[in-house]
């Protein structure tokens, strides 16, 4: 038999899920906010209601102080239970309902009192105050008990002091009037924690909605989860609020947009500037692996609503698989030229092999020379006129790929640029897109030429690369450096529509243009400015004389 499962203890405490919590919370407040507003309601009630006493008592017995006759009654009468001033005292004290009606010579001696027996006797309360002329309100404690307590001195028509009055309200009234308000002040006090509690319901249910039932623990979890996630992958992540503001910016998005942790709180286009991966960002371009470049980096964007009217955006970086691209896409050109080549060479080896069976010497050797000196031409030809290393070998290969694909790559007669460059793989970039874009415009046209033209004007270089294509539609001119705009279909390892805006994106950080026009005669004409794209010449070496040699006469 399995062991007995241990009993489940009871967990006492606060519940876990957050609707219940905040529900829980709201009604204990509202039951402390109206508990203490009854408290603090009943204790001015009770200073109130005690005060209205005491005040009722004075005034009662000022109004039977002024009695006419009551001063004369006690100088010429005895203190007796049935004198004049006990009937008087009695008469106002049933009209008042008050508790007790004492009037006192200027001794202390009773002339009245509810209990006949005291009169004349001391009171039990010193009426020293009133006997000298003060009106007093207190709570106090005497033969009949607490009472609120009102004392005023009895004066004659000159003035002078001859007794006093001392009139009581039962305690015991003003108490029950406090309790009877209770009630009442608890029902008000009730309908308001209902009130309260029905306030604390709907938003607690609110709260369950927007929090989809979850605990504060799996809350705080969720955040921590999130932060570790957003700042640990490596793809950037930007969000935005309903209002089209960056409310979170992880540490990849930063990196690949050049961001910091001030961008929070604006607009893309505030953050970005205006441009493609603004209107990314800001939905104002639809679509899915959208192609957007920020700076020299290639980013694919995605763009995903949140139910709060906010969205989320994702950025990868295509950079280094759009170089690979691009690489792969010489490699395969340079393949193809390679094996033409070996094609012609085994053709023209083939002939150099039958002039040498004819034994036409003469000619073998002018053929050869020919073939060579092609090569050679186009090699010195660009070497000339192109001092920098990479861009002489990147314009050297693109003739020859250029010439297995029936294209005539030439270099303007005009190109010169010296070897000062001061970032030659940006311009191999520049000149190797447009190069490549050309050739791909005139390939397959009859009398096809490509022509390049690169010279420096003082630390200024000017590009210009001319085809004998279709050209480009006025409409178009300006689309087409647009990232993603293509009218080529792409190849199966990346996306059209980069190279171009790549171009303009160099030209421009380096405060420059890139435009397209109408060549002469028809096609293309591709232009790139690059102002301080070369450094400064540097001095030319003097030139040293060697000191000439002493004779021996001189020696001497």
């Amino acid at each position: 038999m399995s062991p007995t499962p241990p009993a489940r203890r009871l967990r006492l405490g606060l519940p876990r899920r957050v609707f219940s919590q905040v529900l829980l919370m709201q009604v204990a407040i509202a039951a402390g906010v109206a508990v203490l507003a009854t408290g603090l309601f009943l204790a001015p009630l009770s200073n109130q209601l005690d005060d209205q006493a005491m005040r009722r008592a004075l005034a009662i017995a000022q109004t039977t102080a002024q009695e006419p006759g009551l001063v004369r009654e006690v100088r010429d009468t005895p203190p007796s239970p049935n004198g004049p001033v006990q009937r008087e005292a009695e008469r106002i004290r049933k009209a008042t309902k008050a508790e007790y009606i004492v009037v006192m010579d200027w001794r202390g001696v009773r002339w009245s009192h509810t209990d006949p027996k005291q009169i004349g006797g001391i009171v039990s309360t010193d009426p020293g105050q009133a006997l000298a002329g003060k009106e007093v309100m207190e709570i106090d404690s005497g033969t009949l008990g607490r009472s609120a307590r009102g004392k005023v001195p009895l004066r004659d028509s000159d003035g002078t002091i001859v007794g006093a009055v001392s009139v009581g309200i039962a305690y015991d009234s003003v108490r029950a009037r406090l309790i009877h308000a209770i009630p009442g002040l608890l029902a008000y006090a009730g309908g308001a924690l209902a009130v309260g509690a029905l306030a604390a319901w709907l938003i607690s249910r609110r709260v369950h909605r927007q929090t989809r039932d979850l605990a504060f623990s799996d809350i705080a979890s969720l955040l921590s989860e999130r932060e570790a996630m957003l700042h640990g992958i490596r793809e950037g992540v930007v969000a935005l609020d309903r209002s089209g503001r960056i409310r979170l910016v992880n540490d990849e998005a930063q990196r690949l947009l050049g961001l910091g942790d001030a961008v929070v709180g604006l607009s893309p286009d505030e953050a970005l500037g205006a441009g493609r991966t603004a209107d990314v960002l800001a939905g104002r371009v639809t679509g899915t692996d959208l192609l957007t470049v920020r700076g020299q980096r290639v980013l694919v964007a995605n763009r995903m609503p949140t139910d709060d009217g906010g969205a989320v955006a994702t950025l990868r970086d295509r950079t280094e698989l759009e170089q690979l691209g691009r690489e792969l896409d010489s490699t395969r050109g340079l393949i193809d030229a390679l094996r033409a080549q070996d094609h012609e060479h085994a053709n023209r080896m083939h002939t150099l092999l039958g002039l040498l069976e004819l034994e036409m010497y003469d000619d073998a050797v002018e053929f050869v020379g020919e073939v060579v000196g092609d090569h050679r031409a186009t090699a010195e030809q660009v070497t000339e006129r192109i001092e920098d290393p990479l861009l002489a070998a990147l314009l050297v290969g693109k003739a020859t790929v250029a010439a297995e694909r029936g294209v005539a790559l030439w270099v303007s007669d005009r190109t010169r640029l010296p070897d000062r460059l001061i970032d030659p793989q940006g311009l191999v970039t520049v000149v190797g897109n447009l190069v490549d874009n050309a050739l791909d415009a005139v390939a397959g046209k009859p009398h096809a030429r490509v022509e390049v033209e690169l010279r420096a004007e003082g630390r200024t270089a000017i590009l210009r690369v001319r085809d004998t294509g279709p050209g480009i539609p006025p409409e178009h001119q300006e689309l087409i450096f647009t990232e993603g705009w293509s009218t080529k279909k792409p190849p199966a390892h990346r996306e059209r529509g980069i190279g171009l805006s790549l171009v303009r994106r160099l030209a421009e950080r380096q405060g420059g243009s890139a435009t397209v026009g109408e060549a002469h005669g028809g096609g293309a004409e591709f232009t790139v400015v690059l102002p301080e794209a070369l450094a400064e010449p540097g001095p030319e070496p003097a030139l040293t004389v060697p000191p000439a040699p002493q004779t021996a006469k001189e020696e001497s």
